[in-house]
């Protein structure tokens, strides 16, 4: 979901709806690049532009290669092999990055639940 900010003509007002999108997206970027991982290798730019894309938001790029430099050296990303484009360096998610993104899930459901206990019901 798109979110457009909201704010006065002089640009002072501030929505605590606005701190938690981008407390969601772009502080917790290594969730949105595990899931795009999951579908396939991709390589550094391909990962911000896509997230750009599909997510409504665009890192910096310094942030997004920071970040995944950190999942690699913590063993939730790693190289792919990668013959097509031998200069480009390809990432794919690993087991430890799969269960991570599993338990970050959790705690997102888990987080909805507690905010309203009756989100995930059939509403017939």
């Amino acid at each position: 979901m798109a979110r457009k900010k909201d704010s006065d003509d002089e640009g002072t007002s501030f929505k605590p709806v606005d701190r938690l999108w981008k407390k969601l997206r772009t502080q917790n970027l290594w969730v949105w690049i595990l899931k795009l991982l999951t579908e396939k290798s991709k390589y550094a730019y391909e990962l911000r532009e896509e997230i750009k894309e599909r997510f409504s938001f665009t890192p910096a790029t310094v942030t997004s290669y920071a970040v995944l430099y950190r999942l690699e050296k913590s063993g939730y990303v790693t190289e792919a092999s990668q013959t097509l484009s031998p200069n480009r360096k390809y990432y794919e998610i690993t087991d430890m990055g799969r269960e991570a993104l599993k338990e970050a899930e959790l705690l997102i459901k888990d987080t909805l639940l507690e905010l309203n206990p009756d989100i995930f019901k059939d509403k017939d």
